[in-house]
């Protein structure tokens, strides 16, 4: 409703400037109005992210302090949008939890020699507390000679929706159900060994995040076994139907990507799980399509995002040069055409028998 009034205003400012003249040149004029009208424009898009999510309350005073592109700060835009996700839940009485989340993939992830760029925020406004820890983002594929939407380990270029694409697609969540299933036996010393046991919250999305159920897209530790083969072990109550166990390596891959999940490191997965028991919150994911095209556009019009009132962290942009976003309707064919190919499936493999 304001960009509206806004417009109507400038346009009886053409009007005014046409009838009365007064030797001003219209056409400076005219260029002057559409500038601001576009700056106007850009500014409202960015700050609510969404006229449909309706105008979100003022931000804290004691939340303020937060805001910035420092390390363990939150980027303004990102804040109010994943603030009028969440009063926009809590109003439809889908959420009830004190605590909410955000995550700005536009950060740098690793930041090389074992340290990981803080990037996703677990925000509780009852009790004004703030926390930044670090987050993986969706690590894409390279299907060689066909399309290469893979992502690095420090800054994600390639963001989609897309069914197995492995990528990160911004936008709206609620965290649902909190899934555990084993994964397997890892040695922990030369004569003992342990289980993984990993806890999955699923997300469900809206908009072009709906089919994150379909996608198992959710949040996870970022701890897996690599290396699996099967081991006989009849007596596990884990075994097959053939007695066999799998036994791999345990990796902790923090500082690594995802299959396009959210992945937290073990101790941060251990402090956020019970904060979504039975009781669900909103997780909001910065950036949406819309971003990535807008702040593409901008780079190849050799414009500055930051200028221009759109955000992306300085340090990754530079890195990656522009962003894309790979919409469903376009990488899904291409991942169908790539899979008709005669190669076995990663869901036809099977681990090899352990050796002695």
């Amino acid at each position: 409703m304001k960009t509206q009034t806004m417009r109507y205003v400038l346009l009886k400012w053409v009007d005014i400037l046409r009838i009365e003249g007064g030797g001003v040149p219209l056409q400076p004029v005219l260029l002057f109005l559409k500038t601001v009208s576009l700056s106007l424009a850009i500014a409202v898009c960015g700050a609510t992210g969404s006229l449909a999510a309706g105008q979100p309350s003022a931000v804290p005073a004691w939340l303020l302090g937060h805001i910035g592109g420092g390390e363990g700060q939150i980027a303004q835009v990102v804040l109010q949008r994943a603030r009028a996700l969440y009063l926009r839940k809590v109003s439809e009485g889908v959420v009830k939890n004190p605590c909410y989340f955000a995550m700005d993939a536009t950060r740098p992830n690793d930041l090389s020699h074992g340290r990981l760029g803080k990037r996703f925020y677990i925000i509780c406004e009852a009790d004004q507390s703030f926390r930044a820890i670090s987050a993986g983002h969706g690590s894409g594929r390279d299907l060689k000679g066909v399309a290469d939407f893979s992502n690095g380990r420090e800054c994600a270029k390639n963001f989609s929706n897309a069914m197995d694409s492995y990528l990160t697609a911004g936008g709206a969540y609620v965290t649902r159900e909190t899934k555990t299933s084993f994964k397997g036996y890892y040695r922990v010393s030369t004569k003992q060994d342990a289980v993984l046991i990993r806890s999955f919250i699923q997300f469900d999305g809206e908009g072009e995040t709906a089919n994150a159920r379909q996608r198992l897209i959710g949040g996870h530790a970022a701890i897996a076994l690599k290396g699996i083969c099967l081991r006989k072990d009849p007596r596990s109550p884990y075994a097959n139907q053939n007695g066999y166990v799998p036994f791999g390596n345990l990796v902790d891959y923090s500082g690594g990507r995802s299959d396009g999940c959210t992945s937290w490191s073990p101790s941060d997965a251990a402090q956020i799980m019970p904060l979504l028991k039975d009781d669900p919150t909103t997780v909001y994911i910065y950036p949406e399509s819309h971003d990535i095209e807008a702040v593409a556009q901008a780079v190849a019009a050799r414009r500055s995002p930051s200028r221009i009132g759109l955000y992306w962290n300085a340090l990754c942009l530079k890195q990656i040069g522009a962003p894309k976003f790979w919409p469903k309707e376009v990488l899904e064919p291409i991942l169908a055409r790539y899979h008709k190919d005669p190669e076995p499936s990663a869901s036809a493999w099977s681990p090899p028998i352990c050796k002695p």
